[in-house]
């Protein structure tokens, strides 16, 4: 029983491991089939919904659903991937302009842009994989994605130390990068995410359930359900 729960354990292991080479395969051509800038959004939001499929258990041909998210989600890739990218060069801009000086005023403004950079790059691990899960609007998403990263901080601490060691390990083995680098990070914080988020859901869901019961006596007719998707909004606000 031992060596045939072991052997199990090492197929699921090894198979996982393949499913995430073939994703940073698939993301990197994508990404540059729509010439990097604009095919790196897109790129992302698919392989997000892979990724939170993947989780849920559900299998599917990876190549052939990539390529169908990647191509309908190609406008609303590119509307949430396009100001990322803006952000970053403004970001990295003015630090590097006031980062220069050697008075307060500059090392503090270095200082509060690092800060900045920091909390974005908390509310990037969130942006995708809530795309992945929630029906939104594209500003909500950015403005959802920047609340529960500022709310949940231990979470985003989590996402942003994976974040830092899979840029340590690709830096460290540069060889790891077209087999593992983008698709282990995708795939550990889509994973993570997706336990934050269900977490959250089922929290909200909860309270809602008890604010519910507390109020039905004043009641004298019972409300109509919500749309799950409106549900799921309501819960991330």
């Amino acid at each position: 029983m031992a060596s045939g729960a072991f052997g199990f354990r090492a197929y699921t292991f090894f198979d996982n491991l393949l499913w995430i080479a073939c994703l940073n395969i698939f993301w990197i051509a994508f990404t540059l089939l729509g010439g990097v800038l604009l095919g790196f959004g897109p790129s992302t939001a698919a392989a997000h919904i892979l990724v939170r499929e993947k989780v849920r258990g559900d299998s599917v041909p990876l190549l052939r659903r990539f390529a169908h998210e990647y191509f309908r989600n190609f406008a609303k890739g590119n509307a949430l991937g396009l100001p990322l990218v803006l952000i970053a060069a403004a970001l990295y801009l003015n630090w590097a302009f006031f980062s220069v000086g050697w008075d307060f005023g500059s090392q503090a403004a270095s200082m509060a842009i690092l800060l900045a950079a920091l909390l974005a790059a908390g509310a990037v691990c969130h942006l995708f994989p809530m795309f992945a899960r929630y029906e939104l609007t594209i500003p909500q998403y950015f403005l959802m994605s920047s609340r529960f990263a500022v709310r949940h901080l231990a979470g985003t601490a989590i996402l942003l130390f994976v974040s830092s060691a899979v840029i340590f390990a690709c830096r460290a083995v540069p060889g790891l990068i077209p087999f593992f680098g983008v698709g282990a990070w995708l795939y550990v914080t889509g994973w993570l995410c997706d336990r934050f988020f269900t977490a959250n859901d089922d929290a909200m869901a909860t309270a809602s359930i008890n604010g519910n019961a507390d109020a039905a006596p004043a009641q004298s007719t019972t409300a109509p359900a919500q749309d799950a998707r409106t549900v799921k909004e309501a819960r991330l606000a």
